[in-house]
Formats: C-alpha cells, sequence, structure tokens
C-alpha cells in the first residue's frame, strides 16, 4: 500500500512539471519577436529515492517523481564576446567610412564637380591672362573666378568644419546614452542579486535586459566585463571601471573653450579645477596591431579631432609626426591638406604677382660697400625692426606693376590681420629709398596667414580689377611673367601632405588629394563591409544558441503535453488500483 501510495507522488511530479514546463514553452513562444530575449530550456532531475528491501544482489529503491532543477538561458559565452569585439570594431570603421563619405558629399564629387570647376575656371582666367595681361576683360576675369574659387573653397571648408560640430554633437549623446546603460546596468545587478540571493530563481527577464545594454555597449566603446559568483556583471571601459559591485562610474566632458568640442572623462580620476582630466580614451596608436580599433565614440573622436586644421599643421613637421597626428584625423586631415593646396596657390600667385627675395640679394649689391647688418630701422608705429641679410622684401628691380604704376604691387589674394608689406625709409649706400618689407605669416595668429579662414580676394582688384600687375616698371607688358604664371599650375613640387613622395602640380593636386580620399574611404568601406559580414555570422551563430525557434518550442510542446497526459492517465490507474485494494480490505 505504501508503494502505491508512492506512485501517486511521482504521477503528480510529472503532471506538476509538465505544466510548468509547457509555461516555460508558451513563454518562449509568446517572445518570439522580442528583441535581447534568450530562450529557456528546462532542466529535470530526479527527486530522490527510498530504499524498500534488501536483496542479495542489490538494495531495491523506489523513485518518487522528478523536479526542475532549473531553468537556464541557452547562452554561449565565447559568441557573446565574438560578437561584441566583432561589433565594436564594424562601430569604428563604419564611423570613419561615414566621415570620409561626408568628405566626399562636401567636395559633390560624380555631383556636379562644383569645387573642381571653380579650381579649373581659375586655371583658365590665368590662361586668358597669358595671352595678353592688358586686357582689362582678362583682368576682370581672374578677379571674378579668383573670388568663386574663394567662396566655393570656403563652403567646402566650412562644410568639413559642420560636420566636425555634428561630430561633436553625436560624441555627447553617446556619452550620455553610455551613463544610462551604465546606470541601468547596476541597477538590474541588484535586482539580480535580490532574486538569486536565495538560490531557488534565475533572474532571467533581468539578466536578458543586461545582456542586450552590454551588446549595445560594445558597438560604442571597447569595453571588458566579467561577472561574480553572486550575479554582479563588473563592466570596465578602456580599462577603467565604469560598472563595480558597488557603483556605476559616469563618464563627464570638458569642452574646449575655444573650439567648443567635447572630451570624455573621469570625473573621479581627475581635477578639474587644476585643469588635468583623466580622458576615457586614448587615441595614440588606433590600429588593429594595438588591438584597439573598437568602438565609435573613439572613431567619432579621431574623425573630428581636436581643432579645425589648416596647412599649418601639417607644414614642416615628419612623416611620422603627420602619421600619429593630423593623419590620423579624417576630418582634420582633409581640412590641413585641402588647406595646404589653398595656400600653395595663393603664395605663388601672390609671389608673381609681388615677387619676394632676401634683402641682401635686392640691395646689397655693392661689393665694394657691403652693408653691416642687422640694421635696425622703425616701423610705422615707431617700433625698431632688425633687418638681416634673410629679411624678405619686394623685389623692386623684378615687379611688375599695375595701370596706375605705384609700387608696392597688387597682391591678388590678402590677408584680414596683415598687409602684404610694411613700407620703412633706409639710407642704402648714402642714398634714402623706401623698403618694402615682406610681413611674415605668423603661425601664432591665423589673421595673419595665408589660410582659407583669413583669405579675401583683395578688394581693389574686385573694385578695379587693372591694378593687377601686367607691365614692367618701363612699361613693356609682362608677357614672360603671365606665362610663367600660367606654366606654374603644371610645375609639379607640391605634395599633399609629410607621407607624400610624389610631387605633383596644381593642376593635379587636387585629383591626387580627390584619389587618396577615395582611397581612404575604399578602405574603410571594405574593412566595415567585412566587419559586418562577419558580425552578422556570429550574430547568426548566436541567434542559433539563444534565439527562439517556434518549430523546436512547438515540438516541445507537444512532448510536454503528452508527459502531462501520460502523467494524468498513470495517477488514474494507481488511483484505481488503491481503490480496488481499499475496497478488497
Amino acid at each position: 500500500m505504501a508503494n502505491g501510495f508512492g506512485s501517486l507522488y511521482v504521477g503528480a511530479s510529472g503532471l506538476r512539471n509538465s505544466q510548468n514546463a509547457l509555461n516555460v514553452v508558451a513563454n518562449n513562444l509568446s517572445n518570439l519577436d522580442t528583441k535581447g530575449y534568450v530562450r529557456q530550456q528546462v532542466v529535470f532531475q530526479d527527486v530522490e529515492y527510498n530504499k524498500f528491501a534488501i536483496a542479495s544482489i542489490s538494495d531495491q529503491y523506489t523513485g518518487l517523481g522528478v523536479s526542475i532543477a532549473d531553468v537556464v538561458h541557452a547562452r554561449d559565452q565565447f559568441l557573446d564576446r565574438a560578437y561584441r569585439t566583432t561589433a565594436g570594431r564594424y562601430s569604428f570603421y563604419q564611423t570613419n567610412y561615414d566621415a570620409i563619405y561626408e568628405v566626399e558629399t562636401q567636395l559633390q564629387e560624380g555631383t556636379g564637380n562644383s569645387f573642381a570647376t571653380a579650381i579649373d575656371d581659375l586655371y583658365g582666367a590665368f590662361a586668358e591672362f597669358a595671352k595678353n595681361p592688358s586686357d582689362s576683360v582678362s583682368q576682370n576675369l581672374i578677379a571674378q573666378k579668383a573670388a568663386l574659387f574663394l567662396s566655393r573653397a570656403d563652403a567646402v571648408y566650412e562644410g568639413f568644419c559642420d560636420y566636425q560640430d555634428n561630430i561633436n554633437v553625436k560624441v555627447t549623446n553617446d556619452i550620455k546614452r553610455i551613463n544610462e546603460i551604465g546606470k541601468k546596468i547596476h541597477e538590474l545587478n541588484i535586482g539580480v542579486q535580490r532574486i538569486e540571493a536565495g538560490g531557488i530563481e534565475t533572474a532571467m527577464d533581468l539578466r536578458d535586459a543586461r545582456d542586450a545594454l552590454i551588446d549595445e555597449l560594445s558597438s560604442l566603446c571597447n569595453i571588458t566585463y566579467s561577472e561574480t559568483f553572486d550575479g554582479i556583471l563588473k563592466v570596465k571601459i578602456e580599462g577603467s571601471d565604469f560598472v563595480t559591485e558597488v557603483s556605476d562610474f559616469p563618464i563627464d566632458l570638458y569642452t574646449d573653450k575655444s573650439t567648443g568640442f567635447v572630451t570624455p572623462y573621469w570625473p573621479l580620476l581627475s581635477q578639474p579645477r587644476e585643469n588635468k582630466y583623466y580622458e576615457v580614451f586614448n587615441l595614440d596608436h588606433v590600429d588593429a596591431e594595438h588591438n584597439n580599433d573598437i568602438g565609435e565614440i573613439k572613431a567619432l573622436l579621431l574623425s573630428r579631432g581636436d581643432h579645425r586644421a589648416n596647412y599649418t599643421d601639417i607644414a614642416h613637421i615628419s612623416s611620422r609626426e603627420y602619421e600619429s597626428g593630423v593623419g590620423n584625423s579624417v576630418m582634420m586631415n582633409q581640412q590641413a591638406e585641402m588647406d595646404t593646396m589653398i595656400h600653395y596657390m595663393v603664395t605663388v600667385i601672390n609671389n608673381m604677382f609681388s615677387p619676394i627675395d632676401d634683402f641682401s640679394k635686392v640691395y646689397d649689391t655693392d661689393p665694394k660697400n657691403p652693408l653691416t647688418y642687422p640694421i635696425t630701422v622703425k616701423g610705422l608705429d615707431g617700433k625698431p625692426i632688425k633687418v638681416t641679410k634673410e629679411t624678405k622684401v619686394l623685389d623692386v628691380n623684378n615687379c611688375c606693376v599695375g595701370s596706375k604704376g605705384t609700387l608696392p604691387p597688387t597682391e591678388l589674394f590678402t590677408r584680414v590681420g596683415s598687409d602684404r608689406y610694411t613700407p620703412v625709409t633706409m639710407t642704402i649706400n648714402g642714398k634714402e629709398q623706401t623698403v618694402y618689407l615682406y610681413n611674415e605669416e605668423d603661425w601664432t595668429d591665423e589673421s595673419k596667414c595665408y589660410t582659407l579662414n583669413s583669405l579675401v580676394v583683395n578688394k581693389n582688384v574686385v573694385e578695379n580689377p587693372n591694378i593687377l600687375p601686367y607691365r614692367y616698371q618701363n612699361g613693356d607688358i609682362a608677357y614672360d611673367m603671365a606665362q610663367s604664371m600660367y606654366e606654374a599650375w603644371d610645375a609639379e613640387k607640391y605634395v599633399l601632405n609629410p607621407s607624400d613622395v610624389t610631387p605633383c602640380s596644381f593642376a593635379d593636386f587636387y585629383t591626387k588629394w580627390v584619389g587618396e580620399i577615395a582611397t581612404v574611404g575604399s578602405i574603410y568601406k571594405n574593412t566595415s563591409e567585412s566587419l559586418s559580414m562577419t558580425k552578422d555570422q556570429t550574430d547568426n551563430a548566436r541567434t542559433e544558441v539563444l534565439g527562439v525557434s517556434s518549430d523546436e518550442e512547438l515540438t516541445n510542446m507537444i512532448k510536454f503535453q503528452n508527459a502531462y497526459n501520460a502523467s494524468s492517465r498513470y495517477m488514474n490507474v494507481v488511483s484505481e488500483m488503491i481503490d480496488y485494494l481499499l475496497q478488497s480490505l
């Protein structure tokens, strides 16, 4: 009789656990399309066995049924880590490609070639000027095309700057999202710990939500993570604690006052009052070799750079300095290379219209009466100016003049913060004469440089184009000067950047620049597409493990329904047997 009642326990356990298993299947099916949901699987275990007899061969036991040992997540940690690493790399290269695509859009390649057309038009204007420098139509054409050229160049450069600002906003939003994720993971950690503290229940939904947040975080930055024995998920960003057992540690931003660019930093490790910031992202040597080309934010910071670049950022630096600096930033590199092209063109044109040379070559020409250096003269503001052999001055002996015949000759492009020359009166070999000292570009003051941000077409030329130098001081038309200016476009002596070892001409500079952009863009595009395929393949493999299959769940449903029905029939039979035995007694 005792064994009969024990058999009821077996049947009851079958009913109870089959019903619970059906509930798990129903939960899986109801979340078939829920993003981030991980399918649950039932694991059964024997309850216990009772010894009811001792035999010569072995003891005899009777079982009391089964119970659900656990409802587990179907996750593969190796696939999770592979997916998250690949997702981070994909985001890095895709973000860089987006920046290159923006550059190509600004240049309008393939949709009109407007900037290329502006360059060609200016080239054409100088070709006409070379035919007859004294022709007022040719002079006017130069003024018009120069203004259009600068206007278009300014528009492209401003487009680059606007995209830097857009990146800056994106960095701010991404950091805000990262902090939200950190706070939520910490809250979920507390929830997981509270539910699982008794060792009975597993916090499935909370773990699913936490894993989904880790997936999202992995695409934004380079993370590492681990789980403690009591279910707490610890997260590090770029090697620094972000979420621990105790709390989450939000990232803060400091803003550069001159550019408005934000930089993420760790508040607890920094001293803002002393202007000491522990930056979250180290942007030195970011590449696959160092295994740190991971995360959208790092790519955004690299693409944006830390300021608006111009030709001074790549002038007179080594290839190594370039590769480890401006060359790493998509937007700064394009700004600097574009401005380098503009600087080359503007200075060559101005130097032909208004040539400069060393003071000694222009004035110290009497070997019997050499000058003593330095020579101190007074500037227009009364301050002393020291003149050396190498001081740049107007080459008065070889310069041309415009219709008015006055010196110094008019330059086509002017700087907003400086005139081309400072006239001073000097006595040379007993003769008093006016010397036009060339005002060198001052890299500490952008307004005194021939850079896009401070360049304008000479307003006097716009108003009266015939003041452009076109004749020698003796009245002869300067055909050779005009021809030299036209031929200067084909002189192959200009490089894109310090790593460029193949000089090119003005005519080829733009083509070469755009070609380099296309090459870099192709590398980023191909890499991101390859990583996208790898990411999708890994995600598909992961989905096979953690995803809900309707066919599989329906199969499980039929299995557990049959188990439930079998347990029910089993209990009916046992119940009838017990009734019969009781009635017999």
